[in-house]
């Protein structure tokens, strides 16, 4: 699957009650929460609805395919508008929010306490805000272990909403465009999502995307490792030295990116 999405969303399916999941189960995402719902409902054996907005990366949803999803395609309003409400009106299954939902949340805490079991000396971890459940969940798990340790978002400059909030500590409306780096970035915050972002990060910070996409290549070249435009973000940030000194970790969060825009990169744009 190329990325840890299916932390949450396997957590989140599996536990779900037999008569939860009679309809289905249903969630919208551009990526690869899609697919990590579409595997899990696979497994559990029920058909998984996937609601994503116009114009999705086709590499994701021929991945969302494969696994045995239902594409839905909407306009991108009608799609942020499930986000932000939590519900898809009209439509049957279990909803799974790709962020805001405690059992996704939980399956990415697991994340965080790998690191703490495999890096103990950690001093802080950097992750992509999206929808925000990826940081947040790491971040409750390692906070309610070892408050010491650093979390912060990082988010792509055309849209930084969580970096807004934190400078106005309280949620901010920020100008968005989509970009390559097509997981991550918003015109604002999930209110539910920003209550515990503002109480477990310690910040976040915008990356601009020709440093993003220095950072998928310094990944393919030095390390032989594949991200996508969200999976560098996390790398990108840390690299600028905002995160800190110490031993930072960087979460390259998933590595489902387009041939084609992969190519450009690694040629040396910026798409």
């Amino acid at each position: 699957m190329n990325s840890f999405k299916i932390r949450g969303a396997a957590n989140a399916v599996l536990q779900a009650s037999d008569e939860e999941v009679s309809h289905g189960v249903l969630t919208p995402s551009a990526g690869n929460m899609a697919q990590g719902v579409a595997l899990a409902a696979r497994v559990r054996g029920v058909r998984a609805t996937i609601v994503v907005p116009e114009g999705a990366p086709r590499t994701k949803l021929e991945a969302v395919e494969r696994l045995g999803g239902d594409i839905v395609e909407v306009p991108y309003e009608e799609w942020w508008q499930a986000l932000m409400s939590g519900r898809c009106d009209g439509r049957p299954g279990f909803f799974v929010h790709p962020a805001a939902d405690e059992r996704v949340m939980a399956g990415n805490g697991t994340i965080g306490l790998e690191i703490l079991e495999d890096l103990p000396e950690v001093s802080a971890i950097v992750a992509p805000y999206g929808g925000g459940g990826l940081v947040t969940g790491i971040a409750s798990a390692v906070k309610g272990q070892r408050p010491e340790v650093r979390i912060y978002a990082a988010e792509p400059a055309n849209g930084a909403a969580a970096t807004a909030s934190f400078a106005a500590g309280a949620p901010a409306a920020v100008e968005f465009t989509r970009s390559f780096v097509d997981g991550a970035g918003s015109r604002e915050v999930i209110p539910s999502i920003w209550a515990r972002a503002a109480r477990l990060l310690d910040g976040a910070f915008a990356v601009e995307l020709d440093d993003v996409a220095g950072a998928v290549r310094l990944l393919a070249e030095r390390v032989r490792i594949i991200a996508e435009g969200a999976g560098a973000l996390a790398p990108a940030l840390a690299l600028s030295g905002r995160a800190g000194g110490g031993t930072v970790v960087a979460i390259v969060s998933g590595g489902n990116i387009d041939v084609a825009v992969l190519a450009r990169i690694l040629q040396g744009e910026t798409p």
